[in-house]
């Protein structure tokens, strides 16, 4: 046991940076019993240049929310930008009408204006808050939102919230994906087609192919940004957070990203991934773990009594660009890291979702609704869809239900898929059944079938989306819709 806890002395080092959790006190009295979370612009310098980005702050400045499990989310927020929008509290399961989706759970909240939302939080865990209107989110209006355990481990928390960042416009981005060449992603196998005969094509596109008997699955990126980041900046100038030789460091990873997968390295450490979306799991050890879109990894290390820098490094999914921190123990040597490796990320797959055990999976008992939910679309004119066995229309739900989802994806891109309102449990893949993780994003690779299954406990209007952005707002986003909810 240490003599001071990772807590204690992390106050002592004045450390304010994202990477470091910080607790709300006296953030609640402008609101009066409310914390007040301001979404406002505020200014990057991101590879010499600067941008005019979005953000989710407190009015002192600090970014998201901290709060303690059985405490109540009692938030105000205020609109201080020039256009509408709306706050999802990710992973977290508010009443409806408290879940901030334009169109689904409430209206845009206009400039110069606020909301209060209040309900009690249940569950201890890393999650995250985001604009769920338009593009918006590609601007990093993005925030952590963690809720510590009521008796929190003599451990420091370290927060890593990875982005995509362009200096395009999000809709230019956008028109372009939909100007882009015809291919129909509807079929796995294209026999014939010749990759290098597609005029247009990045060459990360290029590089996300795997060809396979003369057929083609396209899975990794089509979009080239200008910048990866870790808490708003890149490797060439990276956050250093203050750390304790010896000390043990929870890393909460927050991919915030509108259209990328990474893999987390730890490097030369040795981590233990115990936590997935903020649900624990039975723990995992590894050095490198995968982390799709809108996905959270606790992972614990143990920082070296050495005294060196520590980098934690993520790596993007087929390319070799790469961001991330450094865990800085006093006096620790640091040494400069390119934001470019030397070979691509490793492409995001499902070997490690096959391996987690929830530490809290669902009880069992009998399936009421058994649905398949097909991924659909492609690059010719950036169109995607979802198309349930239901039918068109909202995916049915009533309340008490056990209902499973198999969503088959018969595209080239994986797709990380988002359910509001609820945590689900991964319950088999490809048809082979598992007791898996609890999560509330999982990500489906081309030509691969994921089932989840979770209680309907909460009525509403939940939506139910692919997080990469550019396929959300293109079409593949339908909604739960429980029976006799208006």
């Amino acid at each position: 046991m240490f003599s001071v806890s990772r807590r204690d002395f992390l106050r002592g080092t004045g450390v304010a940076a994202l990477g470091t959790i910080l607790p709300l006190a006296g953030s609640r009295a402008a609101g009066g019993d409310f914390v007040t979370l301001r979404a406002e612009t505020r200014q990057l310098e991101i590879d010499g240049r600067a941008a005019t980005v979005f953000g989710l702050r407190q009015r002192d400045g600090r970014p998201g929310l901290t709060a303690k499990v059985g405490e109540d989310f009692a938030v105000r927020l205020e609109n201080a930008l020039t256009v509408p929008t709306s706050v999802h509290w990710h992973g977290l399961t508010p009443p409806w009408r408290q879940d901030g989706v334009s169109g689904v759970s409430q209206d845009p909240l206009p400039p110069a204006t606020s909301q209060d939302y209040r309900f009690p939080l249940t569950r201890a865990g890393s999650f995250w808050m985001h604009s769920h209107e338009g593009l918006q989110e590609q601007l990093l209006l993005a925030a952590p939102l963690i809720v510590e355990e009521a008796s929190p481990r003599d451990e420091q928390d370290v927060v890593v919230m990875l982005h995509d960042f362009s200096f395009r416009a999000p809709d230019e981005i956008l028109a372009a994906l939909r100007a882009s060449p015809a291919m129909s992603g509807h079929d796995m196998s294209m026999p014939g087609m010749d990759p290098g005969s597609m005029p247009g094509m990045s060459g990360a596109m290029m590089d996300g192919m795997t060809m396979s008997g003369g057929g083609m699955a396209m899975d990794a990126n089509d979009i080239e940004f200008d910048a990866y980041l870790a808490n708003d900046r890149t490797l060439d100038d990276p956050e250093q957070v203050a750390v304790e030789r010896g000390g043990r460091v929870r890393l909460r990873i927050i991919n915030a990203a509108a259209a990328t997968g990474f893999t987390v390295d730890l490097g030369s450490l040795d981590g233990s991934l115990v936590a997935v979306d903020g649900i624990p799991i039975v723990p995992v050890a590894g050095r490198r773990f995968p982390i799709a879109i809108a996905q959270r990894l606790d992972i614990r290390v143990d920082i070296p009594r050495d005294g060196a820098a520590v980098p934690i490094l993520a790596l993007r999914e087929g390319a070799p660009q790469r961001t991330g921190i450094l865990l800085c123990p006093p006096g620790g040597a640091v040494k400069a890291i390119s934001s470019r490796g030397e070979s691509a990320g490793p492409r995001l797959d499902l070997e490690l979702e096959r391996n987690l055990r929830s530490l809290e999976p669902l009880a069992p008992r009998p399936v009421d609704r058994a649905l398949t939910l097909a991924l659909t679309g492609g690059m010719a004119g950036y169109r995607w869809g979802l198309d349930a066995s239901s039918g068109p229309g909202p995916l049915p739900a009533k309340a008490g239900e056990r209902i499973e989802i198999a969503m088959v994806n018969r595209t080239m891109m994986a797709h990380p898929m988002h359910l509001h309102g609820h945590s689900f449990q991964v319950v088999a893949i490809d048809g082979r059944r598992m007791a898996g993780a609890l999560r509330d994003t999982v990500l489906v690779p081309p030509g691969k079938t994921v089932t989840i299954a979770f209680d309907a406990n909460n009525p509403g209007h939940w939506a139910f989306h692919c997080h990469l952005l550019y396929h959300m707002v293109a079409g593949m986003m339908t909604t739960l819709a429980y029976e006799g909810v208006a």
